[in-house]
Parts: C-alpha cells; sequence; structure tokens
C-alpha cells in the first residue's frame, strides 16, 4: 500500500492528464484543477517523439493519437508574391523518425482527459492561490473553492506556473530568453491548405508559418518574430495582438489579410520564446512536470515529449518509492536531468533557422532546401541535421514500474 496517496495536480493541458492517468494507474488518487472553464480543444501542432511515443504506446493510446494525426503532406516556402520557391516532405520538415507523430495540442489533451475523467476528479474554472505545507501535507486555498489538505501538490501549469511562483518564487528567476516570440491563432483557410503549411521570411527577424491539418476546415498562423524585451501585459491580449501587428505592419505577402484574421481569432496565443532553468524542480512536498519546471522552448519542438516522460518518470517514481515524496522527487529529477538538459540544448540552434536574422541567411536556407533533391550527399547532409533531434528525443530510457497492489 502507498502512502501520500492524495496528490493535487495543476493544469488540465497534457502533463496534468497525463500525470493523472499513471498516479491512477499506480494507485493513487489524483486531483486535477484548471483555471480554464473548461478544456481547451485545438490548438497548435505539437510532436510526439522517442520515449514520448513509448510513453504514449504503454498506456495504450497510440493507436487513437495516430488517428488523429495532423497528416501533414509537406511544406512550401514562398516569397512575398506568393510563388513557392522551396518545399520538403511532412517527415523531413519534422525530422521525424519511426512512429514520431505530430498531433493538435488540444486533441492531444482531449484523448488524455477522456481517458481519465471517470477515474480522476477534474476542477475547472478554479487555480491554488495558496500553499501551506506542514507535516501532515499541504494545505491548500483555492480562488473559488474552499481549502482542501493534500499529501502532495504538482504544477503541470506551463510555462507561467503558478505553483512554481507560490513555491519556488518569481518567474524572472528562471526564465531564460531567447529575445523572441511567437503568436498562433486559428485563421481561414484562404490558402486552400490540404495537409500542407507555408512559410514566408517577411523581413530579418520576422517569420510567418500558416497550415492546416487533416479534418480542418481552417487553418492555423503562427508569427515568429525577435525583439529584445518588448513591453506587454500577459493578461491583455488586444494589447498582444497590436504588439504582433505593429512588428509585422507593411509587410507583403498575404500579411495584412493574416493580420486581421489574428485581431479576430478567439484562440490568439502569444508568448516570448524561452526556457525555463532550475536546479530543482522539487520543494518539500511540492514538484512540477513538463514546461512548469523545464520547458524547452517551443523551439525545441520537444515541450510535449517532455511532458509526457516526466508524467511517466514522476509517478513511477513515486510507486516505486511507496509515496515516500523525498525519495521519489530525488529519482524523478535524477532520471529526468540529461534527458531535459539533452532537450533543451536544441532550442538555441533551431531558432536561427526558425527565424534568419539576415536576407542572406534566408536565402541560403531556401536555396539549400530547392537544391537539397539534387545534392549528391543529400542524406548525409539530413542526418547530421536530424541526429541531433532524435538522440535528444531518445535520451531517456522508460524503467518499468510495478503497478500497486
Amino acid at each position: 500500500m502507498t502512502n501520500n496517496r492524495e496528490i493535487l495536480i495543476s493544469g488540465a493541458s497534457v502533463a496534468g492528464p497525463a500525470l493523472a492517468w499513471w498516479l491512477h494507474h499506480h494507485g493513487f488518487r489524483p486531483t486535477v484543477v484548471e483555471r480554464a472553464p473548461s478544456l481547451r480543444e485545438g490548438g497548435y501542432k505539437v510532436d510526439i517523439r522517442g520515449t514520448a511515443v513509448d510513453v504514449v504506446r504503454r498506456m495504450g493510446l497510440l493507436e487513437e493519437v495516430h488517428a488523429v494525426a495532423t497528416d501533414m503532406r509537406g511544406a512550401g516556402f514562398v516569397n512575398k508574391r506568393g510563388k513557392q520557391i522551396a518545399k520538403l516532405d511532412a517527415d523531413t520538415f519534422g525530422f521525424r523518425d519511426g512512429d514520431d507523430t505530430e498531433i493538435l495540442r488540444g486533441d492531444l489533451a482531449k484523448i488524455l482527459y477522456d481517458h481519465t475523467r471517470d477515474d480522476v476528479e477534474y476542477v475547472f474554472g478554479d487555480w491554488i492561490t495558496g500553499l501551506d505545507q506542514r507535516p501532515d501535507g499541504v494545505h491548500v486555498t483555492f480562488a473559488h473553492g474552499a481549502p482542501r489538505r493534500f499529501d502532495l501538490v504538482v504544477g503541470a501549469d506551463g510555462l507561467h506556473s503558478g505553483v512554481r511562483a507560490l513555491a519556488f518564487g518569481p518567474e524572472e528567476e528562471f526564465l531564460k530568453r531567447f529575445d523572441a516570440y511567437i503568436s498562433i491563432s486559428t485563421v481561414p483557410n484562404s490558402f486552400d491548405l490540404d495537409r500542407w503549411e507555408l512559410l514566408h521570411s517577411a523581413a530579418p527577424g520576422k517569420m510567418v508559418n500558416v497550415y492546416s491539418t487533416a479534418r480542418a476546415d481552417d487553418a492555423k498562423a503562427a508569427f515568429w518574430f525577435t525583439g529584445k524585451d518588448l513591453p506587454y501585459d500577459r493578461r491583455d491580449v488586444d494589447g498582444q495582438k497590436n504588439l504582433v501587428a505593429d512588428q509585422f505592419a507593411g509587410l507583403g505577402w498575404q500579411i495584412p489579410e493574416l493580420l486581421d484574421s489574428m485581431r479576430e481569432a478567439g484562440d490568439f496565443y502569444f508568448d516570448p520564446v524561452c526556457q525555463i532553468l532550475m536546479d530543482r524542480v522539487s520543494a518539500g512536498r511540492v514538484t512540477l512536470v513538463g514546461d512548469a519546471g523545464y520547458c524547452p522552448s517551443p523551439a525545441s519542438g520537444q515541450g510535449t515529449s517532455l511532458a509526457l516522460a516526466g508524467a511517466y518518470v514522476l509517478a513511477g517514481q513515486l510507486a516505486a518509492a511507496a509515496g515516500d515524496h523525498e525519495l521519489a522527487f530525488e529519482r524523478y529529477e535524477a532520471e529526468m536531468r540529461p534527458y531535459i538538459e539533452k532537450n533543451q540544448a536544441l532550442a538555441k540552434a533551431a531558432l536561427r533557422g526558425i527565424i534568419p536574422q539576415s536576407r542572406a541567411f534566408a536565402w541560403f536556407n531556401t536555396r539549400m532546401i530547392k537544391l537539397m533533391p539534387y545534392l549528391p550527399g543529400r542524406n548525409r547532409i539530413l542526418e547530421q541535421i536530424a541526429a541531433p533531434i532524435r538522440d535528444a528525443a531518445n535520451a531517456l530510457v522508460l524503467k518499468d514500474y510495478a503497478v500497486a497492489a
């Protein structure tokens, strides 16, 4: 029989429901609290690679995940007149290998929620406002609900984690900035894209990406741009939309129309491109999983994989330690650390390719892509590019954790 069975998880995106699945699997009783009034579906596309694929397979969900994969066919680079100047097939563009797959974040969240909702308590429309750690557990206060006591608390609440702020300190102490920003929102599929994406280097330090996935009538538009310490209010969505519009004002292609659609979007997302770097992700009876503790940034493409793997390891170590949180948290961190560091290391180099900082580099990049099928050393070049991603994605070998009787 395990101790510390009552566990509160903050966040119902990917890391939270995945952790809830594994905790229930090991005999714990998780509760998930989520600030949003309901499950947030839709969202941008995310990768599941290497070790994370094995996690999903062990959950028995890989077939279901593959069934709603984005099924992208490829990507084309276009100039300001809309002419395609280079293209790549989807697997080469995404550097996917084996059973690696791509899925909309909201589709993955829904799968995880659907497979935990009958066994796990979900509380939507509320959030944690206070954590009081005592010998008998953590006494938690909420914005709306009555105070409750839990044995352990896990922050799975993303880059701007409220649990991390309460238990470890201000966000700025752990934030590594890349002086870049990303905005994503739903827009009409005015390009008639069929599982295809378009990329346009609008200006030095500015990239636009538009794509439409399988089973989607609309499209997503992503605006990537660089800038140092741009002022914005994280709660002011209209102000963020204005910031993005100002950055891309006066640029060609279909950017004005995309900006107009962005202003009307109800699912607008905006954030700096950054990482969370922490020496320790546990403090007493509180720990972190996923972006809350080790966000690798969107540039790495590994946030979802880290979240899935972290959920598996954390729940498994708690089970192996029979709920002894001090031992489990120590082993969880030790096991995850090399995997975290390898995946975070991908971000800086990837960002240089995502947002070219000069017209010369943008030209060279698309020229290489255009010539790639005809280069005699094509496979060797692609392998050199793909190897660090594949190595990082598979840097953690999953242990087998016994299920509690």
